[in-house]
């Protein structure tokens, strides 16, 4: 979950960034990719202090050239006033590189365009402006806290600062030895140096994008809360917040094996659940979530965010959009399947309570931004952002598991992510998946709901008469006749009857055989489809 937090009767929800235009399928980012080559892995090795927010950073990348390539380049934020990196080195194996630093890219020239896998080293430091949060805690302690997303990993950590090109990562963090450290990956190392320095070392092996690598650097309180299908789950709270922090973050076990049951494997070492200091309500790291400060309080209000951010490490985080116009693979997924957890536990009226306040959210987005979930003309990842990928985007979902039925969904879930764990997506890929599972055409489905903007705005009234109920139904929207089915609930003494009908067509009128003229007439009682009343 990104932006700020709303609470609204215990749920947590986002205030959005606005997003205008209308879709053009020809555009893309506007990241410079180069398909010729692929960063395996990261090593990050960084040393910290206390006298300054100067970081002393080396950073050990292995780039595999799939093709023959005369120069590729990393992003890196240069030094400008205070702020930004300087590069002391560059090296290729042990032997010093040609390479130019500016406009914030690095350009390294390896010394043969020969195919294969090649070592590169970068030496720099400075002080960041964004991207490593080096600041106090709400108790006046000094933090490291790494908050990338979502291309802010250029900030602290040279890289390729796009989610198409993953890699697997370690860190190794010198820092004075009264911190505690946690980062990406699992605790490899933790040797005391001397001189009041310590040495902690992460690393994980599942390629992850930059967006959702972090370190957390501070004094913290600690507990194994579980271990789930051998998955260590852990709690890293301030010492202040101990007992709240690890009863209330205690439930990530409960969300991790209910995803893990009805998605697939978990893909990373362990998952640790961290208070912190992030500009986020939480930010779904892999294997490391950060949640905001307030975030615990011991009266576990907080589930749902939970379950919105364990969701993300399987969508967004080992599914990933390979373009940021697809973000709604990560934030309409973990809208959804937080939402689908939620009822998993709670009952299918929480699903609905939740679908109700989203659906009222995307159609006051509409009126002042009517765009499509999957926008192309988007360029500032930071604009993907928005009810549209979030609320909207699990709606989609909603509405397809309706469509297909809970046995077909999910199994189309599982091979979706069975077919792309660790891997790059588009919204295309998604859509074979479900279509290969339930063997139905879902063209129309995708392209209307996510490729098209706005929703069925319907007005309609009914009459009874000789036995039947007569419904006018008309979309009153002027961009887009919209096809779908729409369930009817019939209410005649405190029951209801459901019929559904398939609307195809701008105005339309069904009739329906009743016993007695019923009390009243509700349309989509069960919170199915995405529509405005009007």
């Amino acid at each position: 979950m990104k932006l700020f937090i709303v609470s609204l009767k215990n749920h947590i929800w986002i205030a959005a960034f606005l997003l205008l235009g209308i879709v053009q399928i020809t555009a893309q980012d506007l990241y410079p990719k180069n398909e010729k080559i692929d960063v395996q892995d990261y090593i990050f090795n960084l040393t910290l202090n206390d006298d300054t927010d100067q970081i002393k950073g080396e950073a050990i990348i292995h780039v595999l050239f799939k093709e023959k390539e005369d120069s590729f380049e990393l992003d890196l934020v240069g030094k400008s006033g205070i702020y930004g990196m300087e590069v002391t080195g560059v090296f290729e194996s042990d032997k010093t590189a040609h390479y130019t630093f500016e406009n914030n890219r690095i350009t390294i020239n390896p010394s043969t365009n020969d195919k294969g896998l090649k070592t590169f080293k970068v030496l720099y430091e400075g002080i960041p402006q964004r991207g490593l949060v080096i600041d106090k805690t709400k108790y006046g302690r000094r933090s490291f806290f790494g908050d990338n997303w979502p291309n802010l990993a250029r900030h602290w950590l040279p890289s390729v600062d796009h989610p198409y090109d993953k890699a697997s990562i370690q860190f190794g963090i010198t820092a004075p030895e009264d911190y505690d450290v946690v980062a990406t990956g699992e605790k490899i190392e933790e040797s005391n140096l001397g001189n009041g320095l310590k040495l902690t070392v992460y690393k994980e092996p599942a390629p992850v994008a930059m967006k959702v690598v972090t370190i957390g650097v501070t004094k913290f309180a600690t507990r194994l809360l579980d271990v789930v299908h051998n998955i260590p789950v852990t709690a890293w709270v301030y010492p202040e917040n101990r007992l709240e922090g690890f009863s209330d973050y205690k439930v990530a076990s409960k969300v991790l094996a209910y995803f893990i049951d009805n998605i697939g494997p978990y893909s990373f070492a362990k998952l640790a659940n961290m208070q912190a200091k992030t500009q986020w309500g939480g930010l779904e790291n892999a294997g490391t979530i950060a949640y905001f400060e307030d975030s615990v309080t011991g009266m576990n209000t907080v589930e749902d965010l939970i379950a919105h951010e364990i969701a993300h490490q399987w969508f967004g985080n080992s599914a990933t959009e390979n373009n940021w116009n697809h973000v709604w693979l990560s934030e309409g997924f973990a809208t959804y399947f937080s939402i689908l957890y939620m009822e998993h536990v709670y009952g299918d009226e929480k699903r609905k309570d939740a679908l109700a306040l989203d659906r009222k959210q995307v159609i006051d987005y509409y009126q002042q931004n009517p765009s499509p979930i999957v926008d192309l003309t988007i360029k500032d990842p930071m604009r993907v952002l928005s009810i549209n990928s979030y609320q909207k985007g699990g709606w989609v979902l909603n509405m397809l598991r309706h469509k297909l039925g809970d046995n077909l969904f999910w199994k189309g879930i599982q091979d979706y992510y069975k077919t792309y764990q660790n891997a790059n997506v588009l919204t295309v890929d998604f859509q074979k998946s479900m279509e290969k599972t339930s063997g139905e055409n879902l063209e129309s489905f995708f392209q209307q709901w996510l490729f098209t903007k706005g929703h069925p705005e319907i007005k309609w009234e009914w009459v009874y008469g000789n036995g039947q109920v007569k419904i006018n139904l008309e979309q009153v929207q002027d961009h887009h006749t919209f096809h779908f089915p729409i369930e009817i609930g019939i209410v005649q003494d405190d029951e209801i009857k459901i019929v559904q009908v398939e609307v195809d067509e701008q105005s339309e009128v069904f009739e329906i055989n009743v016993d007695t003229k019923p009390d009243t007439i509700v349309l989509d009682p069960d919170y199915w489809l995405l529509f405005e009343e009007k």
